[in-house]
C-alpha cells in the first residue's frame, strides 16, 4: 500500500489536505474510489470517537486492488473561515460538493488511476449528496451509498430529536421535549419561505434554515429517479441515525426493481458499520468511543461490487 499526500483544491480559498491510498505494485490504472463525509465537521479518517471509517476503507481497498481518495471536510478546516465570511451563505454545495467533484478531478487526473472506474463512496449525509455530486460533474461509473436516505434532511433531524425522546427519563424527556417540538415548527413551511427569510433565520451555530432550503430543493430521491447508474445501498441493522424501516426501505421503494442496484444490510453493525454496542442516539458519544474497525465483510462487498461493474 503507498500513500501520498494532497491538496485538494490546491489555490482556491479553502485548499484541504488530502491522502490518496494506492495499492503496492500495480501494473496498470486501478479502479479508484472517492469518500464523501457525513454531516459536521469531520477529518479525512471521518474520525469519530475511537472510530476511522474512512482510514477502514481505504486501507482495506488497498489491500484487493482500489485506490481511494480521501481529504479533510471544508468545514473541519476551515469552519472559522467559512463562518467570518459575510459573502457566504453556508450550503451543502460550499461545504460538500464543490470538494468533492475537486477530488474526483484529481482521481481521474492520475495517470496510475483508471478515469472510467472512479466511483463515489458516500457516508451518511455523502450519501444523501451523492447522487447530486455525480450530476454536478462528479460523473462516476458508479455509486456506493453507505447509511444514507433518499428522504430530506429535514425529516430526518426531527425524527432524530423524537426519536431521542423516547430514550431519555422523563424528567430529561420533560426538559428536552420544547427544544423537539420547536424545532419541527421551525422547518414547517420550509419550502414556503423565500430564500431570502431562509437565510435570515438561524438553526444553530452558523447553520440557516436556507441550508435545509437548498438541500431540500436538490432531493435525494429527484437525482435518483433519474440516475441509471449502478449502486450499491448499505447499511447497518443496528443504525439509530438513519432507520432501517423507513431509510433503508425508501431506497428499496424507489430503486429496488433496478437490476444494477444492490442492496446490503449487516446484521449487528451500527451507523459506522461497525458492531454495535447496543447504545441508542442519546448515547451517541459512548457507541462510537470504543475503538473499532469495519470488518473484512463491509470491505469485501465493496470491491467485489466495484470489480463486477468495471468488469
Amino acid at each position: 500500500m503507498l500513500q501520498e499526500k494532497v491538496i485538494v483544491g490546491a489555490g482556491t480559498r479553502y485548499p484541504l489536505d488530502g491522502l490518496l491510498t494506492l495499492p503496492a505494485g500495480a501494473s496498470s490504472p486501478v479502479p479508484a474510489v472517492v469518500l464523501v463525509h457525513g454531516s459536521g465537521s469531520s477529518d479525512k479518517d471521518e474520525r469519530i470517537g475511537g472510530l476511522t471509517p474512512f482510514k477502514d476503507i481505504a486501507e482495506g481497498l488497498a489491500k484487493r486492488g482500489i485506490a481511494s481518495l480521501r481529504y479533510d471536510k471544508r468545514s473541519f478546516a476551515h469552519g472559522f473561515k467559512m463562518l467570518r465570511d459575510k459573502t457566504l451563505t453556508i450550503t451543502v454545495k460550499e461545504e460538500t460538493v464543490d470538494d468533492a467533484i475537486l477530488a474526483t478531478e484529481i482521481l481521474k487526473g492520475d495517470l496510475r488511476i483508471n478515469p472510467d472506474a472512479v466511483f463515489i463512496v458516500g457516508h451518511s449525509m455523502g450519501a444523501m449528496l451523492a447522487p447530486r455530486i455525480d450530476a454536478e460533474g462528479g460523473n462516476y461509473r458508479g455509486l456506493i451509498l453507505m447509511a444514507g436516505t433518499p428522504r430530506r434532511l429535514e425529516e430526518v433531524v426531527v425524527e432524530q430529536g423524537r426519536e431521542a425522546l423516547s430514550e431519555m427519563n422523563p424528567l430529561l424527556r420533560l426538559l428536552a421535549k420544547g427544544q423537539v417540538q420547536r424545532t419541527a415548527e421551525l422547518f414547517s413551511g420550509l419550502y414556503e419561505l423565500s430564500d431570502e427569510e431562509a437565510k435570515l433565520k438561524k438553526t444553530g451555530g452558523g447553520t440557516t434554515l436556507y441550508y435545509f432550503k437548498e438541500m431540500g430543493e436538490h432531493a435525494a430521491s429527484d437525482y435518483l429517479a433519474v440516475s441509471k447508474k449502478p449502486m450499491l445501498i448499505m447499511q447497518g441493522e443496528n443504525d439509530f441515525q438513519v432507520n432501517v424501516d423507513r431509510d433503508f426501505a425508501a431506497y428499496k421503494h424507489l430503486l429496488g426493481d433496478r437490476p444494477n442496484v444492490t442492496f446490503k444490510l449487516y446484521k449487528g453493525l451500527n451507523h459506522a458499520f461497525v458492531p454495535s454496542l447496543g447504545k441508542g442516539i442519546v448515547q451517541a458519544k459512548k457507541e462510537y468511543a470504543v475503538e473499532r474497525h469495519i470488518g473484512d465483510e463491509v470491505v469485501d462487498d465493496i470491491a467485489r461490487w466495484i470489480e463486477n461493474v468495471v468488469a
